[in-house]
């Protein structure tokens, strides 16, 4: 089979089929009377072979090597693949997220679109210092697009400049939750949390609805922040999350605080106490549990947490007993004064 029916056939270029020749990968087993290449049967599977290869990203050099070579291993290699293949997918990924950036800016001429690169550039650094000047000092006196901000927001780790950041999306109101919306929603634990932070940081209807939403995600380290924002707004249905949270441990001081405020609602009080009531008596081998839960009796207000505590001053528990005896004598003090 001549050259040129061999290009049409297997969709490889006549100058591309004369390079193979050249590097001694596929050469023609014939040539014509005419000087012509002439192609066999097994040219012609070889030509599909370094094709195959060729489509996983290996070099003309690796390939000759891999049809060549009876003793290599392709382990090593397409381990090197992968990881070559995984940073040209990382490029790509932040490209694609710097054209999302200019677009939601929606720029009205180059120069704009130069400043949001800068500013991408600049939160991306890996230096924190540079990313907090970028936010609190940006150039020109030119606030930080919400768009690139709340991008930010989800991908940024350092605790400190992670405020910094919120509380820059935080002074844009309402505009930021559009971005933040879809990290609620992300695969990610991590930034589902760091959305939830952010959230609770932007007053309205609108953020609450969010942290509501939130109570019900499958993790604790984002339902806690999600329970202890929504309930200090007020949003009753964050009072199991917060309970569980005293329980755990986590954040239990500002989980009883925020179920003390809850409690400033006769009816929301009655069901935070028995609440509590029962998970003391869940947890009655658990002393620690115990005396978290005391405390955050301790937070309710009026005198209702005065029949649970009374008990215990008799306790079997030398530390529980001492603590609901105290706690117990503040609770009546208080009621008195």
């Amino acid at each position: 089979m001549l050259i040129g029916e061999v290009a049409r056939r297997s969709g490889v270029s006549t100058r591309m089929l004369r390079h193979y020749d050249a590097l001694g990968l596929v050469r023609p087993t014939g040539r014509t009377v005419g000087g012509y290449r002439e192609y066999a049967d097994a040219d012609i599977r070889r030509i599909f072979h370094v094709e195959s290869l060729r489509t996983l990203g290996l070099s003309l050099r690796e390939v000759a090597r891999a049809l060549e070579d009876p003793a290599f291993a392709p382990q090593t290699l397409v381990a090197d693949l992968i990881r070559r293949t995984e940073e040209r997918l990382e490029r790509e990924r932040e490209l694609l997220e710097r054209l999302r950036a200019v677009e939601g800016a929606e720029p009205a001429g180059w120069r704009a679109v130069l400043r949001i690169v800068e500013l991408v550039r600049d939160l991306g650094s890996a230096d924190p210092p540079r990313r907090l000047r970028t936010v609190l000092n940006p150039a020109a006196n030119e606030p930080v697009p919400t768009e690139l901000l709340t991008a930010a927001v989800l991908a940024e780790s350092e605790p400190n400049m992670a405020g910094a950041l919120r509380w820059a999306l935080a002074r844009a109101g309402t505009d930021g939750l559009a971005g933040l919306a879809p990290g609620l929603r992300s695969s990610d634990a991590e930034v589902r949390r760091r959305a939830v932070l952010a959230v609770a940081e932007i007053p309205g209807d609108a953020a609450t609805e969010l942290l509501t939403a939130a109570l019900a995600d499958p993790d604790s380290a984002v339902r806690g922040p999600a329970a202890l924002a929504a309930g200090a707004r007020g949003v009753t249905v964050a009072e199991p999350a917060l309970i569980d949270m005293v329980v755990t441990g986590t954040n239990d001081v500002d989980a009883g605080e925020v179920l003390g405020a809850l409690s400033r609602d006769p009816a929301t009080a009655d069901r935070i106490l028995d609440a509590l009531t029962a998970a003391l008596t869940a947890h009655e081998a658990d002393a620690s549990v115990r005396l978290r839960l005391i405390q955050a009796l301790v937070e309710l207000p009026g005198t209702g947490a005065l029949a649970i505590l009374q008990p215990l001053r008799a306790d079997a528990d030398p530390a529980i007993a001492l603590v609901a005896t105290a706690f117990a004598d503040l609770v009546a003090a208080r009621s008195s004064g």
